[in-house]
């Protein structure tokens, strides 16, 4: 099967198409540059640069040309913050694209569609109690994303969101998501303090399995938990203190309160600098204090993902954070947005 996609230099991206290619399909992609200075890609993808977001309708059309299925793995997440209302921000960059994309997939004779978009949306979903769209901008747009990406879909037309979780892996000369977090618990030489809960997470490797998975395996209009680990912050951050050499590093659980009292600190930040985020840190502190689980049977199985070490792939992504925070690494590709 040809494949086009948006996105195939990311990380992401990237691990989709080495794993289509190994399963024998053939792979064009459109991407921003740069390209990250030693990222690995298949050799076999055919890849163009350039934005797809300033591309006509011609320019699209000939991109689906001969393909038989589209992988969006493009858009932004929740970590960009913007002027009020950022909510106008996601719909540009993570509902509009897949609207017009899809529209014209579809004309063009595409069969196979599919779109990685959050696991927030499935606990928006699972957790209605939560009010999780009326709070959270970044959260209502995944779900609209959603809600698009599906109207296009038919016995003729196979769409797939990946409600994608924690992902560990790394590609060398990109930025992890996970620097944050690493300089959070470096700059807490004495105890590590995180609140309760947990989360479900894959490795990159997994979440090139799902998205073959779903182009072959997908069919009509569906949305996909992905998750295979479930692991409380404690049972990750003890993973974390083993790569970052502090393996018997104590561990306090705070309370939601005080979880809650540092997020009121950003949004306070946030207005005071005139930005929004797309999450309320003050309403998200009942979800993050949660168990975040996601039973692979829901998702992962269903797509094929096998298991792989995520206590390596947390290693990966620790080590290249230190090596950014501490200047090893240089010319490092940052997210859209930063």
């Amino acid at each position: 099967m040809k494949i086009c996609m948006i996105g195939g230099t990311g990380l992401l991206g990237s691990q989709g198409a080495a794993e289509l290619i190994s399963r024998g399909h053939q792979v064009k992609a459109i991407a921003l540059p740069p390209l990250p200075q030693g990222a690995v890609l298949p050799p076999e993808m055919e890849i163009s640069y350039g934005n797809y977001l300033e591309m006509n309708d011609d320019e699209v059309k000939k991109m689906f040309e001969g393909c038989e299925g589209f992988v969006f793995a493009a858009g932004v997440d929740e970590r960009v913050e913007g002027p009020a209302p950022i909510y106008d921000l996601y719909k540009k960059y993570n509902i509009d694209p897949v609207k017009r994309l899809l529209k014209i997939a579809k004309e063009c004779g595409v069969k196979h569609c599919v779109v990685l978009g959050s696991y927030f949306s499935y606990f928006a979903k699972a957790r209605p109690q939560m009010h999780l769209t009326e709070y959270h901008p970044y959260i209502r747009s995944r779900i609209n994303q959603e809600k698009v990406a599906m109207s296009f879909a038919d016995e003729n037309f196979d769409v797939a969101v990946l409600e994608l979780p924690y992902i560990f892996g790394t590609q060398p000369g990109r930025k992890p998501v996970w620097v944050f977090l690493v300089e959070s618990i470096r700059k807490m030489p004495g105890v590590t303090m995180w609140p309760k809960g947990g989360s479900t997470m894959v490795t990159v490797k997994q979440v090139g399995q799902a998205i073959a998975g779903a182009i072959e395996r997908n069919k009509g209009g569906n949305c996909y938990p992905i998750g295979y680990y479930n692991l409380t912050w404690k049972e990750m951050l003890t993973i974390c203190h083993k790569h970052l050499g502090c393996p018997n590093k104590k561990i306090i659980t705070i309370p939601d309160w005080m979880y809650g009292m540092a997020g009121k600190s950003l949004v306070k930040q946030q207005k005071k600098d005139g930005i929004q985020g797309g999450l309320d840190m003050i309403k998200f502190t009942e979800l993050q204090c949660s168990n975040q689980f996601i039973d692979k049977k829901l998702g992962c199985i269903p797509l094929g993902v096998k298991p792989d070490d995520i206590d390596s792939a947390i290693g990966d992504s620790v080590k290249l954070c230190v090596d950014i925070l501490d200047g090893k690494a240089k010319n490092i590709v940052a997210m859209k947005g930063e």
